[in-house]
């Protein structure tokens, strides 16, 4: 079993600069700057829920557009995560959660089998177009949980079960994945070896 379960990784382009180092087995403490705001907020929201310490130092083009920005950082984070799970041995690879926040409710599943996959569902029409924050648009999670679940390798299934405010339901979703992962990353001390059939993920 892999005894030191973190990761540092940076990606520079012309459009965004990041460097995110992170720790499967901390306790929640994010120290985040992306230049988006309510991005911040979320990332923090997803260390402090899944238990994973977070750092992440990201520069763009927010002038522009919060896109960039935020799609590199969900690259680099799926990334980090990858790197960092190693193996797998040991864990209990499946997670799954359910959370309220006020009138938003969401549903998250997580493997970490290796194999990228995501299903999104159920959020209100017009959440897409929603601007939360000065520069974050509804759209963007989406996209973050595709970005993150490509390079992390994971599957990842997230139902929006109900929601009225924007905030909320993108501030539900990260705090359900954040559960989700907090469980599917967790050592288990009953699991042998890679948690597969196959003998490898």
């Amino acid at each position: 079993m892999t005894s030191n379960r973190t990761a540092t990784v940076t990606r520079s382009t012309s459009e965004s600069s990041v460097e995110l180092s992170l720790d499967l087995d901390g306790t929640g403490v994010g120290e985040v700057s992306t230049g988006v705001r309510f991005y911040d907020h979320m990332l923090l929201s997803l260390a402090k829920h899944s238990l994973i310490d977070l750092r992440v130092k990201a520069t763009g083009d927010v002038d522009v557009d919060a896109h960039h920005t935020v799609e590199d950082v969900a690259i680099v984070l799926g990334q980090a995560l990858r790197e960092a799970l190693g193996d797998k041995s040991g864990i209990s690879r499946f997670g799954d959660a359910t959370v309220p926040l006020d009138e938003a409710l969401v549903h998250a599943v997580v493997d970490v089998a290796g194999r990228p996959y995501v299903v999104h569902t159920g959020e209100p029409a017009g959440q897409e177009y929603a601007v939360i924050g000065g520069n974050y648009i509804g759209s963007l999670t989406r996209h973050v949980l595709e970005s993150f679940a490509f390079h992390a390798g994971i599957a990842l299934h997230v139902r929006v079960l109900s929601g009225r405010d924007p905030h909320h339901i993108v501030e539900a979703q990260f705090k359900a994945v954040a559960r989700a992962l907090r469980a599917a990353v967790e050592r288990d001390s009953r699991v042998v070896g890679i948690p597969s059939a196959k003998g490898a993920l």
